[in-house]
């Protein structure tokens, strides 16, 4: 995923606060977060996963009159192929294992994140039911409109191997 532009804007803010039932003032009332370290209203964790929708090109995101591969196995029957240059982990075909951020300070309101993707570490591990896992890691670096770097986000994925004979 590569974001061009992700505005961050106080009442997308809001809204995400709200989705996830985070009713911390800080992400809602200026005055409020005026008074804080911060000084300022600031973007909840895990707010830059919103990122997905200002990227035309992300497999979640529903295009109008196209088949939707929706976000479980495949619920409306589509099989999904890999694209190229995708990486390996969830979104081409594999489960999401964890995700991880680094924030190096907080998204607020009034900042124009980008977001560059690359390929992390990938290892193996033996499956305790037989079969191979195979873990891969994709960070996005997410950073304002002065090139500062802001958010590190590291989403792991992990596929199965299926056990020969077993």
């Amino acid at each position: 995923m590569a974001i061009d532009r992700f505005p961050v804007e106080a009442s997308h803010i809001l809204m995400f606060a709200r989705a996830i039932g985070d009713e911390n003032r800080i992400y809602a009332d200026e005055d409020y977060a005026k008074g804080t370290e911060v000084g300022s209203i600031i973007a909840p964790p895990t707010f830059v996963q919103a990122s997905a929708q200002f990227d035309p090109d992300y497999f979640l995101r529903p295009k109008p009159g196209q088949p939707w591969f929706g976000s479980g196995g495949s619920p409306t029957g589509i099989v999904r192929e890999k694209k190229e240059g995708e990486g390996s982990g969830a979104a081409a075909g594999g489960l999401h294992a964890e995700q991880h951020y680094v924030y190096h300070r907080h998204p607020k309101p009034g900042d124009v994140l980008t977001g560059t993707q690359r390929e992390g570490k990938t290892w193996t591990k033996e499956g305790k039911r037989g079969g191979r896992l195979h873990f891969s890691e994709t960070v996005i670096e997410y950073r304002d409109q002065n090139g500062e770097l802001v958010v590190t986000a590291t989403g792991v994925g992990v596929r199965t191997e299926k056990v020969v004979g077993g």
